[in-house]
């Protein structure tokens, strides 16, 4: 019988290797998750590249693995915090500013397409965005019908985690709002894709038209009914 319901958070991070590159799902706070990202911190885990939309927000979960020294590298589109007030709240900004940390920034759009690119197993592909500013720097550009575009290649990972509302023991996933945002195309770009959920439903009680992630794409599911 198909089960890829994992009895704890531990053996949900089981595996991770030194140097992965681990997508993390979520936009800004929404979706974020933590509780994996607290168990990865337990694991031992270091020199990991980061793919996530920004670079942390708070103390909790990324913060956490950076300050601890875990991660080598940090690939997203907005790498200050989410908070106007506190615009370094999260490690990143102190640890980037003591050199202690990489950066490579890309524009939303494209690191979701990056994403969907290495998930649909299709290569380099021009896009107009960046074209003409220091994103573009070292890329192959061409002009195509008058108009400039940069090459992007696809971004892979070897580890995915994604936080969903709802998940069946198939691995079949449903969303909240905005913590869709890069869910589906992670789980499809990397080779190890786990899943926390708030609440693991019967198979079959997810109507097909609402999962937004197939179970094909995800390898390990963990219940966490108090994530926030």
């Amino acid at each position: 019988m198909l089960n890829k319901i994992v009895p704890s958070l531990e053996a949900a991070v089981a595996g991770v290797a030194d140097g992965a590159t681990l997508l993390i799902g979520g936009f800004g706070a929404s979706g974020v998750p933590t509780e994996l990202l607290q168990a990865l911190l337990e694991t031992g885990a270091r020199e990991l590249t980061i793919v996530n939309n920004n670079a942390g927000n708070g103390e909790q979960g990324l913060s956490q693995l950076i300050r601890a020294g875990r991660v080598r590298k940090v690939i997203c589109s907005f790498a200050r915090s989410s908070n106007p007030k506190k615009p370094n709240a999260a490690a990143f900004g102190e640890w980037y500013a003591a050199g202690r940390i990489e950066l490579e920034v890309v524009p939303q759009g494209t690191l979701a397409e990056r994403l969907r690119a290495a998930g649909a197993g299709i290569g380099p592909f021009f896009t107009p965005t960046a074209y003409g500013t220091r994103l573009a720097e070292g890329k192959e550009t061409r002009s195509i019908d008058g108009r400039g575009y940069v090459l992007e290649t696809p971004l892979p990972g070897d580890v995915a985690f994604v936080k969903a509302q709802y998940g069946d023991r198939a691995g079949n996933l449903t969303y909240r709002y905005a913590s869709r945002n890069f869910g589906p195309v992670m789980c499809m770009a990397a080779r190890l894709a786990v899943a926390q959920v708030d609440e693991i439903m019967p198979l079959g009680d997810l109507a097909p038209e609402h999962v937004m992630t197939p179970g094909i794409f995800v390898q390990r599911i963990v219940e966490c009914r108090h994530a926030n």
